[in-house]
Formats: structure tokens, C-alpha cells, sequence
């Protein structure tokens, strides 16, 4: 298959610097919709990061002023009106895996939103770890308006945890478009940035994580998801096991050396 730091992409941009992997959805003429292919291509790259240890941390964006526009109206949303149940719950689990995929990648996501974000587009976003956006950042979870429901992809356990529930409910239920000050006000973006900026500040704090002790990081991330299905009490006994795990690894002690040499760490990821 290849290194991921040499990955060719057939349906968006993939560039890799400092250890970060930067995808970039490029169709800018239509708001960089997604495809029965590029969904698929997605979920194969975010697959490949599981065990890829020269990647150590992804941002996702899109080309020319927006982020995405969600399933592409003529090559999703058509074929799907002619499909039988079988097909359609095909496609749904397809969409759904992309989600799976993002969340169990040990990478931290950080999803720099500019303008457009809108119903998969939206949860792309979501599905991130991190969210930082412009001003002109217009997010809207749309299902509704196409007459199907809220609970597309895990938005429905998802969002609710990022907003909370009340605010997740009007979103899923209107349909409507969140602006990027009410979106960064409710917890979905972490910060807001300018049109220029965007995309350096989220490559910026990727690279940052990128030079921390990923190992962690990756720990980190499987215990946020894993955690949400566990009691208090199970959660505090499982990040004690997580975090022991943590101090057996090579990056404890360099970080230890560093500190009584004063000097900064290097982790190195084992």
C-alpha cells in the first residue's frame, strides 16, 4: 500500500508536512461536495492512520472559501431516490463507517471551517476533535430539510455532547443554519479566525500536537469515545489503567530527563 506520507489521493487534497496530514475537499466550484467515491476514499485514508506512525495528526478543510456542502445533490441524492432498501441501507452504513473511521484513527482531527459546512459536511466537522473557524462559517445538520431525519452518521449521539442536547435537538430538528459566533458561544468551534488564517492556526496547533507525546494523545482519544458509555466510576478505573499504561512508555521517562536537564522533550511516539 505504500507510506501515507507519500499517499496519492484520487478525490481531495493530501499533503503531509511536519508529520501533519492535511485533507483538503476540493471541489470549490460546487462547495466541495462528497461522492459515493470520496466518501469511500475517506474512510479507507482514516482506516490507514490506524497504526501509521508517520502521521501524527490530520487536519481536514476545504478549498476555496468553503468547507463542504455535504452529498453532492446529482451523484448522491439522485442515485439514492432509485436505490431499494438494501442499497440505501448500504450507503448509510457506508457514511457511517467514515464517522467509525475518524473517531478511531489515533490522530488527533482538527477541521479548519471556512464559510459552507453543511449536512455531511457538518458532520465531518463534527466528527473532528478539534474546530476552528471564520467569522463567515455557516453550519446547518440539513437532513431535515430533504425529509429525512436528524440522526445521520452519529450526529444524534455526537452533537448533543458537544452543545448539549437542547441546542442539538433545534439544530437537528430545524435544519437551520448555526453562525460561526453562535457555534464558537455553544462549544462546536473551539475559536473563530480570519479567512486567511484559518487554515495556518488549525496546521499550527496540529503541528503542536504532532511534537507531543502521541502515544498519549492516541490514548487520550480512545478514552474520550470510550468513556462515554461508562459509569464514573468505571471511567475513573479505566483512565487508571490507560494512564499506567502511559507511564511504561519511553515518552514518561524522556519527558522526566528533560525536566530535571531543563530542557525541552522530545517525544518520539513509544
Amino acid at each position: 500500500m505504500g507510506s501515507m506520507t507519500d499517499y496519492q489521493s484520487q478525490h481531495f487534497g493530501w499533503q503531509v508536512t511536519d508529520r501533519v496530514a492535511t485533507i483538503t475537499l476540493n471541489r470549490p466550484e460546487r462547495k466541495n461536495p462528497l461522492t459515493f467515491e470520496s466518501y469511500a476514499e475517506l474512510h479507507d485514508v482514516f482506516e490507514r492512520l490506524n497504526g501509521c506512525d508517520q502521521i501524527r495528526a490530520v487536519v481536514i478543510t476545504g478549498a476555496g472559501g468553503n468547507f463542504c456542502s455535504g452529498g453532492d445533490v446529482f451523484e448522491i441524492i439522485e442515485p439514492l431516490t432509485k436505490r431499494d432498501e438494501v442499497g440505501l441501507k448500504q450507503f448509510t452504513e457506508m457514511t457511517g463507517s467514515v464517522v467509525k473511521a475518524m473517531r478511531h484513527c489515533p490522530q488527533p482531527i482538527v477541521a479548519a471551517v471556512d464559510g459552507i459546512c453543511a449536512g455531511a459536511g457538518a458532520i465531518l466537522a463534527m466528527a473532528s476533535d478539534i474546530r476552528i473557524a471564520t467569522a463567515r462559517a455557516r453550519t446547518a445538520f440539513l437532513f431535515v430539510r430533504v425529509g429525512l431525519a436528524g440522526c445521520d452518521m452519529g450526529a444524534c449521539a455526537i452533537l448533543p455532547r458537544i452543545i448539549g442536547h437542547g441546542r442539538a435537538s433545534e439544530l437537528l430538528y430545524t435544519g437551520r443554519f448555526m453562525d460561526a459566533d453562535e457555534g464558537e458561544r455553544w462549544g462546536f468551534f473551539n475559536r473563530i479566525e480570519s479567512p486567511e488564517s484559518v487554515l495556518e492556526a488549525a496546521q499550527a496547533l496540529a503541528v503542536s500536537l504532532a511534537q507531543g507525546p502521541s502515544y498519549a494523545h492516541a490514548v487520550t482519544k480512545r478514552q474520550l469515545h470510550a468513556e462515554w458509555d461508562m459509569s464514573v466510576d468505571e471511567a475513573i478505573d479505566a483512565e487508571a489503567r490507560a494512564q499506567a499504561e502511559c507511564m511504561a512508555t519511553k515518552d514518561f521517562q524522556r519527558a522526566f530527563e528533560a525536566f530535571a536537564a531543563k530542557r525541552t522533550p522530545v517525544f518520539e511516539g513509544n
